[in-house]
């Protein structure tokens, strides 16, 4: 009992020595040398732009409109600034992700269909067992990117699904489940 408490104690001192380690590193970079500050900012924008890009992609929102100045703009302050409201984005984006349209009636399906990382072989995947043709009409760039939906993390499974409901398909490719669930 006291191993295992050691060791968890011991995993998240060493958890939490790597997450200062990253917000230490930027901090450092910006105090040694102007370059290497930009260049780690940069990054930081990137990765941030990138999060934003996809779940605006996965929800069908338009994506955000950039403007490539703090590529031209070697000021630390103000690739800060254009870091940060990258990072609002992202968060702001996640947390609609979150919580999609119809939330409880996918969890509803899903809890009769599969698990989430579902291959069954039956040619359905995910925990909404989708079949290839529905997962290219609705979820191309998750299948060009991760392969098939047992890939794919629940809340991109059901902003695909959700994408299908909006077409006017409704809860019909899932007859029987969402009979079951009261939806149709």
């Amino acid at each position: 009992m006291g191993k295992t408490i050691g060791t968890v104690a011991l995993a998240c001192a060493l958890g939490g020595m790597v997450l200062v380690g990253t917000a230490t590193r930027t901090a450092s970079a910006e105090r040694t040398s102007p370059t290497v500050a930009l260049r780690a900012l940069r990054g930081e924008i990137v990765a941030y732009r990138r999060v934003t890009w996809h779940w605006e992609r996965v929800m069908g929102v338009r994506r955000t409109a950039v403007s490539s100045t703090e590529r031209r703009v070697a000021d630390v302050a103000y690739r800060r600034w254009v870091r940060n409201v990258w990072k609002r984005r992202a968060l702001a984006v996640k947390r609609r992700a979150r919580r999609p349209p119809h939330f409880a009636s996918w969890r509803c399906i899903q809890r009769f269909e599969a698990s989430w990382h579902a291959n069954t072989g039956n040619g359905y995947y995910g925990g909404l067992q989708m079949d290839l043709g529905f997962q290219r009409r609705y979820g191309t760039f998750l299948l060009r990117t991760k392969g098939t939906a047992d890939r794919w993390s629940p809340l991109e499974q059901m902003w695909v699904a959700e994408r299908a409901h909006r077409s006017g398909r409704g809860f019909w490719p899932w007859p029987n489940t969402a009979r079951y669930c009261g939806l149709v």
